[in-house]
């Protein structure tokens, strides 16, 4: 079980985290008065309604309602999980993640910590594995022969160096000798499925004479490797196997490079091999990647979908190809986005990217780019050839399995335009179909607009403004007077104000991280990102007078209260003094 990261660490984590440095590495923004500006990359419009706040260190969509701090952003934009977005800032800091235990046990505790440093000794362990590879290319005796193999692939040394392209030597075990002196060491080395250990319990590196393609996650680390022969052995491609840190199922070769060679990613084109991904970047098409020997999955695409707003799956023109890109597609469906184009580019026969954009050239490679198939025209004519439309029967076959299909987007957009598009291919459903577009409209028209105010109580106000201004709260009466206010929302408000009295200088993204994954999240940070329509330097007063509002309020329950009692005739001595100190404190 892996320790809880500290909520200090957290905090600090944030405070030294630039949010418009880290969001305009991804998306363009633009000065608009004291904060920054963009079209929202969570949803598709025209005009810039995703504002960024360098003061409050948070971000907010007024169309879709998208809102968060850096953490967040991480999360939804790189679609990282909380742990691996901390990591990942904590990486960009060059700190170390702090982890406390909140296990008793101290099985439990050790436990988690030999996790946490095997994954970590696995990292590190693999990019010396990365650079014994870089090094064999450049002093083995063999290495000629493989420089002669890398130039007649048209490959410079230039991008043999950008992608850390490095040779395996033919022998049993130069990999272990290198880098697995000790038993422990060579235990790490099988785990990171750079060895294998046989029936007898003898081991040997599974890499032997092939050039090594380094595979690297979306933070840079190496995590495992694709290794192609370049004589006449078997298999031609060799991968490593799942490991700790390895998941093919959700990695993309090369999308490291991407993100390093475009701070604004136009487009991805998605190619099957690490050779095709290479030989691309030589003829300055630098945005390929590559699935790592399966099949693109959906985890791939969600990944694609986030990066950018075109990608192209590229497959070879036969049979197997085109059943591969109908498998991507079929995984895109539920996953679709409105403000993403999806394409597919199906090649020549023999043809690969490699070998074709050496014939044509980066103009003639692109401009089949630009010709690629969109989704709905792949969709149809697959449906087409496999059903015979000649028919009524065939007629209806196909707009059942279109309509099946078409079921499963969920993407507003995409869903009306293939629906519209089965309805003119198909007037024997057309009354039906454009009954569901009409209902589609409707639906689109009466959903709730994010840019809708709620209603705006005096206590949301009051949170709303503590939120956006944190340090207003540390003028407020003692808590113990407003705890006994019977107002809701009342012990959420107590609850952040004693959060800003912990820490006086906390900011906007530090309280609402406070209550991340919690009920009132979603309202906190809906508030903390609404528009009061007063400027902030007037907080301080409204705020004091909604509070005063609710101190009368308590006064005013506490005199109802001894007003009943009057009635029946128990008031107390003191209790007649305190009614007549409410009756002047709350004289107009």
């Amino acid at each position: 079980m892996a320790g809880r990261i500290p909520q200090q660490f957290i905090d600090d984590l944030l405070a030294r985290t630039d949010i418009v440095s880290l969001i305009d590495q991804r998306v363009r923004l633009k000065k608009a008065g004291k904060n920054y500006s963009a079209c929202c990359p969570f949803h598709n419009e025209k005009s810039p309604s995703f504002t960024v706040s360098q003061d409050k260190q948070f971000y907010h969509c007024f169309g879709c309602g998208a809102h968060g701090n850096a953490i967040s952003f991480l999360m939804e934009y790189d679609k990282l999980e909380f742990v691996d977005a901390i990591e990942d800032l904590a990486s960009q800091m060059g700190v170390e993640v702090e982890r406390e235990n909140s296990s008793n046990s101290k099985f439990d505790q050790a436990k988690s910590q030999q996790q946490r440093q095997a994954s970590k000794d696995l990292y590190e362990l693999i990019g010396h594995a990365s650079r014994f590879f870089q090094q064999q290319l450049r002093v083995h005796p063999n290495k000629q022969q493989v420089i002669d193999y890398l130039k007649s692939r048209g490959l410079s040394g230039e991008v043999v160096q950008r992608f850390s392209i490095g040779y395996a030597p033919d022998e049993w075990d130069a990999l272990g000798k290198a880098l697995g002196g000790s038993k422990q060491a060579s235990q790490q080395l099988v785990d990171a499925g750079l060895s294998i250990e046989n029936d007898k319990g003898r081991r040997y590196d599974r890499f032997r004479d092939r050039v090594m393609f380094p595979i690297r996650d979306k933070r840079g680390r190496y995590i495992g490797f694709g290794g192609r022969v370049f004589g006449d052995g078997t298999p031609k491609y060799l991968n490593s196997p799942e490991t700790s840190v390895f998941h093919k199922g959700r990695e993309l070769y090369g999308l490291y490079e991407v993100r390093q060679a475009h701070k604004q990613i136009p487009q991805i084109l998605v190619v099957e091999g690490y050779m095709d991904v290479v030989s691309l970047a030589q003829f300055d098409i630098d945005y390929a990647v590559a699935s790592l020997g399966t099949s693109t999955t959906p985890e791939h695409l969600q990944t694609l979908f986030r990066t950018s707003s075109q990608i192209i799956c590229c497959y070879d023109g036969d049979r197997a190809g085109r059943d591969a890109a109908w498998r991507a597609l079929e995984n895109a469906l539920p996953h679709l986005r409105d403000n993403v184009e999806l394409k597919f580019m199906f090649l020549p026969d023999g043809e690969d990217p490699d070998t074709l954009v050496r014939q044509e050239g980066k103009d003639g490679f692109e401009q089949r780019m630009r010709d690629a198939m969109p989704l709905s025209r792949f969709l149809f004519e697959r449906l087409s050839q496999e059903i015979d439309i000649t028919t009524d029967a065939g007629k209806s076959h196909l707009a059942s399995r279109a309509y099946e299909l078409i079921s499963q987007v969920n993407a507003a957009f995409y869903k009306e335009t293939l629906l519209t598009e089965l309805a003119t291919q198909n007037r024997m459903i057309r009354s039906q179909l454009e009954k569901e577009l009409a209902q589609l409209k409707q639906a689109e028209r009466s959903k709730p607009n994010a840019t809708a105010k709620m209603s705006l109580t005096p206590m949301r106000k009051a949170i709303a403004m503590i939120l956006q201004r944190p340090a207003i709260a540390n003028d407020l009466p003692p808590p113990e007077q407003l705890r006994q206010v019977n107002i809701k929302g009342m012990p959420l408000l107590l609850a952040i104000i004693a959060e800003i009295h912990k820490k006086t200088d906390i900011t906007t993204a530090q309280l609402l991280e406070r209550w991340r994954d919690q009920p009132e999240q979603k309202h906190l940070s809906a508030l903390a990102g609404y528009n009061l329509e007063i400027d902030e330097s007037g907080y301080p007063d409204e705020l004091q007078d909604i509070i005063a509002s609710f101190v009368e309020k308590l006064l005013l329950q506490r005199y109802d209260q001894l007003n009943v009692k009057s009635l029946n005739g128990t008031l107390s001595v003191e209790e007649k003094r305190e009614m007549l100190q409410l009756v002047v404190e709350l004289k107009p």
